[in-house]
C-alpha cells in the first residue's frame, strides 16, 4: 500500500499532466523513470526531482517506437530494479474538421494515442509476469465520452485506448491492476500540436476560461496507485467543474 519507493515509468513526462506526475509521485516517495521525445525537458524533471531529494531517471523516448519504449522499461529495471506501474501519458491532439483533410494529423494521433499506449503495455507486461505484480494507467480523455465536431478523430484514438485499457483489465488476473483516467480540459500546450489555427484558437480561448491545473490529474494517478494491491481503481474522470 501506498507510493514510496515503487518504480514508476512515465511517458510523455516533459511537460503538462506528465511533469505533474513526476513531480507528485517522485515527491511521496517513488522512484521515476521519464520518457518523451524532448530529452532537455525531461532531464529538467529529473534535475528538478532530484534537487528536491527524490530518485529519477531519463531517457528519450518516441513511443510510437517499440524499440524505444521497451528501452525505457529496461531502464527502469536497470535502474532500480524492477517496474511497478506504467503510465501511459504521451498522447497528441492535432484536432480538426474531417473536411480539413488533415490526413497526416490522423496518422500521427493514431501511431501516439493507440501504438505508443500498445507498445507500453507489450513492454510490461513480461516484466509484470515475471513479477507477478504491476499496475498500467493509461491516460484518455474526457473527448471520448462526449464526442463533438473537430474532434473526431482524436475522440477515436482516445476511446480505442479505453477499449484497449479495459480488455486489458479483463483478462489481468489477480497480479495486475489496470486504470483508465479520463481529463477534461487541463492547462497545458495541448493546443500547440494543432495544425488548424481556427481550431487551435478555440480550444486555448476554451482553456484559458476554464481548465484545471495538471496537478489534479496527477492526484487522480496517485491515488490509483496508492491503493492496497488487491484494489483497483478501473476508471477515474477528472473535469473542471464548468466543463459541459
Amino acid at each position: 500500500m501506498g507510493i514510496a519507493d515503487k518504480v514508476v515509468v512515465i511517458t510523455g513526462a516533459g511537460s503538462g499532466i506528465g511533469r505533474a506526475t513526476a513531480l507528485h509521485l517522485a515527491a511521496s516517495g517513488a522512484k521515476v523513470v521519464l520518457g518523451a521525445r524532448r530529452e532537455e525537458q525531461i532531464a529538467g524533471v529529473a534535475a528538478e526531482i532530484e534537487a528536491a531529494g527524490g530518485q529519477a531517471a531519463f531517457r528519450r523516448t518516441d513511443v510510437t517506437r517499440r524499440d524505444e519504449v521497451e528501452a525505457l522499461v529496461q531502464l527502469a529495471c536497470e535502474r532500480f530494479g524492477r517496474l511497478d506501474v506504467l503510465v501511459n501519458n504521451a498522447g497528441i491532439g492535432p484536432i480538426s474538421r474531417f473536411d480539413a483533410l488533415k490526413v497526416e494529423d490522423w496518422d500521427a494521433m493514431i501511431d501516439v494515442n493507440i501504438r505508443g499506449v500498445l507498445h507500453g503495455i507489450a513492454a510490461a507486461l513480461p516484466i509484470f509476469g515475471r513479477q507477478k505484480s504491476g499496475h498500467i494507467v493509461n491516460i484518455v480523455s474526457t473527448a471520448g465520452l462526449k464526442i463533438v465536431p473537430t474532434m473526431g478523430v482524436y475522440a477515436a484514438t482516445k476511446n480505442a485506448a479505453r477499449t484497449i485499457t479495459e480488455a486489458l483489465r479483463q483478462e489481468s488476473g489477480p497480479n495486475l491492476r489496470v486504470t483508465e483516467i479520463s481529463p477534461g480540459f487541463v492547462a497545458t500546450d495541448f493546443a500547440a500540436s494543432m495544425t488548424d489555427e481556427t481550431v487551435r484558437s478555440s480550444i486555448q480561448a476554451r482553456m484559458d476560461t476554464m481548465a484545471m491545473p495538471p496537478e489534479a490529474i496527477a492526484r487522480a494517478v496517485a491515488f490509483a496507485i496508492e491503493q492496497p494491491p488487491e484494489v483497483e481503481i478501473g476508471s477515474i474522470v477528472v473535469r473542471p467543474t464548468a466543463q459541459d
